[in-house]
């Protein structure tokens, strides 16, 4: 079980505060969504919940069956989908997913091969990730998220990249296979977070 709680958190760039004096708790199987315009900086909390940026103020905690954990260690617990996120193209999907999944385990009950076909990416084992439409890549990147035996998901607009079948998609994806998970949502499109029951407003914390 998996717990996170930031308490006054604020980050800024320079004198322009992105967002400050924000205090949430995040349970286990909690699905919370992060909305904001865009530019808010839904982004910028994802990253520092993820420990990949430092707070500007404030703390985040981590605890696992009540026991903290040192921001440095988090990311073991965690799997991000975001636009941002670099695939390494040189890689062929399954040189790829071999090798991701030897630092994270995979889901109980599935294996790669269920993986690709959850992915509808069965065609494309031995192609070059390079060569991958924006779509794949994007099925690709959620795919990873959700078949990693990981407490928390960070997903950052989700669906980028992915057509009105995309979307049904990872509605269904969350539906199969988030019930255990923890998942946070940055999204600014209601199709993205509809399974959510927590919603932060990004810009109330200017």
């Amino acid at each position: 079980m998996l717990e996170i709680s930031l308490e006054e958190a604020g980050k800024r760039f320079q004198y322009e505060w992105i967002f400050k004096n924000l205090t949430l708790l995040l349970s286990s199987g909690q699905k919370t969504a992060i909305t904001g315009s865009n530019g808010s900086g839904k982004s910028t909390l994802i990253k520092c919940i993820a420990g990949q940026m430092p707070l500007s103020s404030g703390q985040i905690r981590y605890r696992i069956r009540g026991v903290e954990i040192p921001s440095s260690e988090i990311y073991r617990q965690l799997a991000l989908s975001a636009p941002y996120l670099e695939l390494p193209e040189e890689f062929t999907l399954i040189e790829f997913l071999r090798f991701h999944f030897r630092f994270k385990s995979l889901k109980n009950g599935i294996s790669i091969e269920d993986a690709v076909q959850y992915m509808y990416l069965e065609k494309s084992t031995e192609k070059t990730i390079q060569h991958f439409s924006s779509g794949m890549k994007q099925r690709l990147k959620l795919g990873m998220c959700f078949f990693s035996a990981c407490p928390l998901l960070l997903l950052d607009e989700p669906t980028s990249n992915l057509d009105e079948r995309g979307v049904q998609w990872f509605q269904g994806l969350v539906a199969d296979f988030g019930n255990d998970k923890s998942i946070i949502v940055g999204s600014n499109d209601p199709r993205e977070y509809q399974f959510c029951t927590e919603k932060v407003a990004i810009e109330n914390f200017k």
